[in-house]
């Protein structure tokens, strides 16, 4: 397979990127762990949009988890409404996901630049969304983290969810039935999402699915606040202000959805039946035709010579499970559910009191050699290196928050100093703390 093709334009060369059959073109976005571009099929001439990884990020950051997640959550789903994953190119350096090109942007950029939609404008989107929902719970994903960001917009108004990087599978539900992970973004999340007692999947996004449906009909939020605590505690009264210039249906899907009790919450189903949302509904027709459950993904090693005027590739076809693995130190072989705690930020939340969390804090960090200082409500903890001579080896600090009478936020910022020793902690605070990270 080459990768890199050089064209000659007069007395210029011009430097082109191939992948495998894809001709790489401008930059469509660019996030932390890389970047998404144009590509076209060389065979077929068809547009698609390509997700260039960098494996050494990969590992520094230590996603592997989530990428593994979003390859074989994608390779699952075949709707109209989901961004489909068509294959998955590795060279010894990056991983590149070749994926369905949608040519409109985010749902989030149409609503910010042009306002709020119609409602007969905004019923078909919701319809599609429900419909590319519900599509997939029914093939046990549930996706988690859904928001107006990761809803695409092709050119005729048909939407597209993708990033399922957050996205549950059925061996993630635990003997209760229920999932445990506090994840997704927060103005978006289920308030059954924040407790540490489990939550079902599908009703959490089905939350989420209406909070987008508020945005899209009104074009703000209806839960917002910069101070998290603050909006935590709207999202569990669940008490939302809907504008009376929507119609008496639209408001009652919105109240029978935004319901902060997820046991009488209405479901996907449900919502299929309630007549505003009937209104001129078609269903969308879905490929039932699955590809082998075992995906066959090209590998490219790339050897340059000293004058960079080739390069020379060598490939395999290995299993997706294997994908990232070829790269030293990236394992894909871990469960699905474990976590990433390195992140520079991270909340839990807890029942404990907040006199007793900065208490267990400050001894927790204290016997693993933190120097530890309040300021401001604030824990400031800092580890130097043994010697005491080199830099501070790990910077930390945490701040509790009021959620309700029995539940409080902690976040924990890393300000700098060590990836590992920063994961050591959070894993130890929610040893003993009995916390779940949200």
């Amino acid at each position: 397979m080459v990768l890199f093709a050089w064209k000659e334009k007069g007395n210029e060369q011009k430097k082109r990127m191939q992948v495998g059959k894809y001709q790489l073109g401008r930059t469509l976005g660019e996030g932390n762990f890389g970047k998404v571009k144009f590509a076209m099929s060389l065979d077929s001439g068809q547009s698609f949009a390509v997700k260039i990884l960098e494996k050494t990020r990969i590992v520094d950051c230590r996603i592997t988890d989530q990428i593994k997640r979003e390859i074989c959550t994608l390779k699952l789903l075949r709707h109209p409404n989901v961004v489909r994953l068509h294959e998955v190119i590795a060279s010894k350096s990056k991983v590149y996901m070749v994926l369905e090109y949608v040519d409109g942007g985010e749902l989030y950029e149409q609503i910010e630049t042009k306002g709020r939609l119609s409602e007969a404008a905004g019923r078909k989107m919701f319809q599609q969304l429900v419909d590319g929902i519900s599509y997939c719970h029914n093939k046990g994903v549930f996706h988690r983290d859904l928001k107006l960001e990761n809803v695409l917009v092709d050119a005729e108004g048909n939407i597209k969810i993708s990033d399922f990087g957050l996205g549950a599978l059925p061996q993630h539900i635990r003997d209760d039935g229920l999932l445990h992970t506090t994840c997704g973004s927060p103005n978006y999340v289920a308030p059954e999402v924040l407790h540490n007692k489990g939550y079902d999947g599908a009703a959490s996004d089905t939350w989420s699915c209406g909070v987008m449906l508020y945005v899209i009909l009104t074009g703000y939020l209806p839960f917002d606040d910069r101070n998290i605590a603050v909006l935590y505690q709207k999202i569990f009264k669940g008490d939302v202000h809907i504008p009376k210039r929507l119609s008496a249906g639209a408001r009652n899907l919105i109240r029978r959805i935004l319901d902060p009790e997820p046991r009488t919450r209405i479901t996907m189903s449900e919502i299929k039946d309630d007549q505003w949302f009937k209104r001129n509904y078609t269903p969308a027709n879905h490929d039932e035709d699955e590809e082998d459950t075992c995906m066959a993904v090209e590998v490219s090693t790339i050897h340059k010579s000293p004058s960079a005027e080739k390069d020379l590739a060598s490939h395999a076809l290995i299993n997706a499970f294997q994908l990232i693995g070829m790269s030293s130190g990236l394992d894909l072989s871990g469960l699905f559910e474990k976590e990433d705690v390195s992140e520079r930020k991270i909340r839990f939340t807890s029942n404990h009191s907040p006199k007793e969390l900065i208490e267990r804090i400050e001894d927790i960090v204290t016997q693993m050699g933190f120097k530890v200082k309040k300021s401001s409500g604030k824990l400031k903890m800092v580890r130097l290196h043994k010697d005491h001579k080199s830099p501070v080896s790990l910077s930390v600090e945490a701040e509790v928050f009021d959620i309700s009478p029995s539940l409080y936020i902690v976040e924990v910022r890393k300000t700098c100093g060590d990836a590992v020793m920063y994961r050591k902690l959070c894993e130890k605070l929610e040893c003993d703390l009995g916390v779940i990270r949200s």
